[in-house]
């Protein structure tokens, strides 16, 4: 019994002493910024996975009349980062070749891919400093930098909702849906 209260303590105190020893990581200066662009790299990864996993055939798929098609998506996806990220982060958006939603598959991936290349490039460098920056967007309204940053979040999240509800609707699932494989 003696024993079992001795290994019980040494498995409760011993990482206590281990975390002890290893120092906290300073804060981060730019915590919003910092935020951002890690909901960039998951935002990147599931929604070019979730464009890439829908059939071409598919690519002309809208859940009702009134609804978009799932090519219009992608093609949306594509234009709100080049704005969104321009607007964050100061830099000129890049000059995309005009595409339309009927174009094939393969470029409407690409231009999604390429949307994320930009924002990853173009975000790599922002910083809290210039939160309260005040930015037009939206027929000349104008947001702070840091509304700006939350618009651009909330339309990763809005968007790769609607692309997984048409994966689903097609028999698919999101790539965050998917089995974890081991």
């Amino acid at each position: 019994m003696k024993s079992f209260f001795s290994m019980s303590f040494l498995l409760a105190v011993v990482p206590v002493f281990s975390a002890a020893q290893t120092p906290a990581p300073a804060p981060s200066t730019t915590p919003i910024s910092d935020a951002l662009r890690l909901g960039l790299t998951r935002s990147a990864k599931n929604m070019t996975a979730a464009v890439e996993a829908m059939p071409a055939d598919k690519f002309s798929f809208k859940p009702t009349p009134d609804q978009i098609t799932f090519g219009h998506l992608a093609l949306h996806i594509a234009e709100s980062n080049n704005l969104f990220c321009s607007k964050v982060s100061g830099a000129a958006a890049p000059e995309a070749a005009k595409l339309t939603e009927t174009d094939p598959k393969e470029k409407l991936v690409a231009a999604v891919k390429a949307s994320f290349d930009y924002c990853s490039s173009s975000l790599a460098k922002v910083d809290d400093s210039h939160l309260t920056d005040s930015i037009p967007l939206f027929n000349g309204r104008s947001f702070s930098r840091a509304a700006v940053m939350f618009i651009l979040y909330g339309s990763w999240a809005d968007h790769y909702s609607a692309q997984s509800m048409y994966l689903r609707l097609n028999g698919m699932l999101p790539p965050t849906a998917q089995p974890a494989t081991h």
